[in-house]
Parts: C-alpha cells; sequence; structure tokens
C-alpha cells in the first residue's frame, strides 16, 4: 500500500511565520566565540534549547548568511550567556552590526578562550557536539562542560521586542 502524498506548501508568507513564531516568549542569549585571528565574537541568538541532561546537550542555530557564522564553524567551543533584564544595553549591543561588539563590555576567557560575559545571568560554555543543515540556518548542538549562575531576571523576548519576567503566576 502506498503512503499518501503530503502537500508539503505552505499557505503563509515568511512575514506572518516570524509573526506567529514571535507569540512565543523566548529567553535571549548572547552566544559568544572566538574567530580565526582569536579575536571575540557574539551575536545575539534565541533559539537556544536544552537537548539533554545525559549527556548534557543544548542547541542554537545561526543564519547560513550570518557574518559570524564562519566563526563559530572552524573554532571547536562557544559560549551560550544568558542575559538578564540588567544587561538589556549590553544585549542590544550585540544585536547591532558594529566593528567591536565587545568594546565596554566585562567579559572572561573561558574553555577554549571563548567570552563569559560577567552580566550574564547564566553561562554554558560548550564544544560544537555536531552541525546540523536546517534551511537557510544551521543547528549546532553543544556538550556543556561549564555552567555558572548568578542572580538577576532573564531578559526576554516577545512579539520582536525585548520585555521583563515581570509578576509571576
Amino acid at each position: 500500500m502506498n503512503a499518501p502524498k503530503i502537500d508539503t506548501t505552505a499557505d503563509f508568507d515568511a512575514r506572518a511565520l516570524r509573526d506567529v513564531l514571535g507569540c512565543f516568549a523566548t529567553g535571549v542569549t548572547v552566544v559568544t566565540t572566538l574567530d580565526a585571528n582569536g579575536a571575540p565574537v557574539g551575536m545575539v541568538v534565541n533559539s537556544f534549547s536544552a537537548v539533554s541532561l545525559d549527556p548534557p546537550l543544548i542547541l542554537w542555530s545561526i543564519g547560513l548568511g550570518s557574518p559570524s557564522h564562519p566563526s563559530f564553524i572552524e573554532h571547536p567551543g562557544f559560549t551560550i550567556n544568558i542575559m538578564g533584564e540588567a544587561s538589556k544595553d549590553q544585549t542590544m549591543q550585540f544585536a547591532r552590526p558594529s566593528d567591536d561588539k565587545f568594546a565596554g563590555v566585562d567579559w572572561t576567557a573561558g574553555k577554549y578562550d571563548v567570552p563569559v560575559l560577567t552580566d550574564a545571568v547564566a553561562t554554558l560554555e560548550c564544544a560544537t557536539e555536531q552541525r546540523i543543515p536546517a534551511g537557510d540556518h544551521e543547528i549546532f548542538l553543544g556538550r556543556v562542560l561549564r555552567i555558572r549562575q548568578s542572580e538577576g531576571d532573564p531578559l526576554l523576548f516577545h512579539k520582536g521586542k525585548l520585555a521583563s519576567l515581570g509578576a509571576l503566576l
């Protein structure tokens, strides 16, 4: 018996999909690594998720056209810096094009010398475990090697804007 043919044609455009995805509030991260010359690289990412506790794995994705993409491919590690409400301005610095996104940003060299942002509410230092092509993005699966957590409420992204946690239910 033959499986029925499934129509995979989308009945919406990219803007409509982006608007619908924006209804899902996410945390905000700055993912960091080093470029081929050892200079720090960082970008805002909200496509971050836990995958497994044993082994400790996380994932995030990057657009294939991102200027930072080659650095993440070439370097063996990266850090997920989970940003807090208090670091909104610093987060925006990593969201905008700039010759030096790290200007005035306090950080230390972590695993593989990758930048760990001092003002992040939590960090996960990772080794790239696997890269998976996915449409116009590439998914990075990372093995968590070191973690750190501090006080502070997370910064959120919802409907195209940064937001705060607000009252807990």
